[in-house]
């Protein structure tokens, strides 16, 4: 009896421990490496401690000592896999601090109940960094923001001869664009006319301007479709592979690239432009933040004010800035201003996603347009913050309400597919596939992996499963197959038809509305120069992305965004470096 009592108290002491290693307990990670590693293992034998922002020094030697991220990963039994997810190959300090508490970055989006070493730390005191008083910095082009159209603005005009920074204020890459999941819409491609696909520019045009209300600024709309093609060459030169051809709301053909399978867009266009830039040497400066464009005394542009994580604040001359930093649906207080009906609306956006590039554009004196245009998607899980991407509609899925009846065209455009969904009962509906639209689309898999499926062999354990009426369900999901047989839905028009749902079983996501696109921003030429208050142009300062105005106009077809950031993030890196060069 003792001797089992003695090896029961061993085990719970062995659990205790590895409990109070995993979660932290009070200690940092620093005090936790006690006895295993010194000061001078992550920070150098040098008299003075210095850590770069991008902390690249520490991050080298976590790799070292614990194994890369994917070595990680590929060791991890956990049902959400911490170290193999969409944010790609991050650093270690992205999650794990050394002297506070760490944090998974992961519950910056997402509700998981995820421990971590020294998760529940007391910060101690580190040792003061070196900082040198007054540094300045040199580069032909600084871009902000390292979203896709940062990055795209940067490999642009690095190819073109350009020294160029890139300054990140989150300390990873990839933005709002390596959460873009449906597509990117563009016309005349090599892959359309592969597959047999009538579409022109003038059309992609004509539904741009028409999803937009008309209020779309002409001539932006149009660079937007007619470079459309030729970015998605752009992109598959760099490596990408958007082979895949889908549709999505608003869209009269199917226009909308994506990686062969329908896995999702953004993280794969974002692991391609990192590989780029770090094949190019670009040089990379995250947890830095831009706090103010510098102008001479006749307002050109010359540069940057940089508050590094740290090394504190510091100058970067330029003859050019690029302004990458996206819009702000993370930014509830702007978002409450211009639109104050969608106060306490969950984002789908990651936390970066708060303005401050538009907020240093204006403050250097650009113009802003279309700022109370915001973008509300029709299907953000109930719950969470995890966009349901817009392709699972555009593959065949339908949307149903508490009723179990269909209410809407499911391919109309988000914002009349919204409003559709906030007058239903409870503010929510479902959206509902079968095993046939599962085996469509790849990403579909990732919301079953994040347990936001409800599912039913039959259409009527589904309904038991949803709490819908089951008689409803049946009758609206046979109506649609009809329309399908029929090629013709003669109740809600829908346009595109893709598949009958009929193959077992049945799946569907409760969806709610939530903000996730700011159609506002600063006013730009056809060139991506920010014009002025005056409307002129502002010397030496540029933009692309989501932070600048008109493309749009009141609202963005799914699919346009990750089109609109590839295309005037190659304009404006072209021509910043026209510019910077000389040429």
């Amino acid at each position: 009896m003792n001797s089992r009592l003695g090896i029961l108290l061993a085990a719970l002491l062995v659990l205790v421990s590895a409990t109070v290693l995993w979660a932290g307990g009070a200690e940092p990670l620093a005090k936790l490496h006690e006895g295993k590693a010194a000061c001078a293992d992550c920070h150098g034998k040098g008299k003075k401690v210095v850590v770069d922002d991008s902390e690249k020094g520490v991050n080298s030697r976590c790799v070292g000592c614990h194994g890369t991220l994917a070595e990680l990963g590929g060791k991890s039994r956990e049902e959400v896999n911490p170290h193999r997810s969409h944010l790609g190959d991050i650093n270690c300090t992205t999650c794990h601090h050394g002297h506070t508490a760490s944090w998974a970055y992961c519950l910056s989006c997402h509700a998981f109940d995820m421990k971590i070493p020294g998760g529940g730390a007391v910060a101690t005191k580190a040792a003061a960094t070196s900082r040198q008083a007054k540094r300045t910095d040199k580069a032909d082009i600084v871009v902000i923001g390292a979203g896709a159209a940062g990055f795209t603005a940067a490999i642009t005009a690095h190819d073109a001869g350009a020294k160029v920074i890139i300054i990140e204020k989150q300390p990873i890459t990839g933005g709002n664009s390596m959460l873009a999941a449906g597509g990117m819409n563009a016309a005349e491609t090599v892959y359309q006319k592969e597959k047999g696909i009538p579409d022109s520019v003038d059309l992609m045009y004509k539904d741009t301007m028409t999803g937009g209300g008309n209020l779309n600024d002409p001539a932006l709309a149009m660079v937007l479709a007619k470079n459309s093609a030729s970015s998605v060459d752009w992109l598959t030169r760099l490596g990408a592979d958007l082979s895949d051809v889908g549709r999505m709301g608003g869209a009269s053909v199917n226009r909308t690239h994506r990686p062969k399978g329908g896995a999702a867009v953004g993280a794969h266009i974002t692991e391609v432009l990192r590989k780029n830039a770090a094949q190019r040497n670009i040089d990379i400066r995250i947890n830095s933040k831009v706090v103010k464009i510098l102008e001479d005394k006749k307002g050109r542009v010359i540069g940057v004010r940089v508050a590094g994580k740290h090394s504190g604040e510091y100058t970067i001359k330029a003859k050019a800035v690029i302004i990458a930093a996206g819009g702000f649906s993370a930014n509830p207080e702007r978002v409450a201003f211009y639109r104050p009906e969608y106060k306490g609306m969950t984002t789908s956006n990651q936390p970066g996603a708060t303005g401050d590039g538009i907020e240093l554009g204006n403050q250097a004196g650009g113009e802003l347009k279309d700022m109370k245009e915001i973008q509300i998607h029709p299907t953000v899980a109930a719950g969470s913050r995890t966009l349901i991407t817009e392709a699972v509609r555009g593959n065949g899925a339908i949307l149903v309400n508490h009723e179990g009846k269909r209410f809407v065209n499911e391919l109309t455009t988000r914002d009349k597919c919204s409003a559709a969904i906030l007058a239903q009962k409870g503010q929510s509906a479902f959206l509902v596939f079968d095993e046939g639209v599962r085996k469509s689309l790849k990403q579909i898999d990732g919301y079953f992996h994040l347990n936001l499926v409800s599912q039913g062999g039959s259409v009527r354990d589904l309904a038991a499963a949803i709490k819908v009426p089951a008689d409803a369900l049946e009758a609206s999901i046979a109506s649609y197959n009809k329309a399908v047989d029929d090629k013709n839905d003669a109740e809600f028009k829908r346009p595109d038809l893709p598949r009958a749902l009929r193959t077992a079983g049945y799946y569907a996501i409760e969806v709610k509305p939530g903000v996730h696109y700011t159609m506002g921003g600063l006013k730009i030429t056809t060139g991506s120069e920010v014009l002025g208050k005056d409307g002129k142009v502002i010397p030496g300062l540029y933009a692309a992305g989501e932070g600048t105005g008109g493309v749009h106009g009141k609202n963005r077809l799914g699919g346009n965004s990750i089109s609109q950031t590839i295309t005037f993030g190659r304009i404006a890196g072209e021509n910043a470096a026209k510019m910077a060069m000389g040429k």
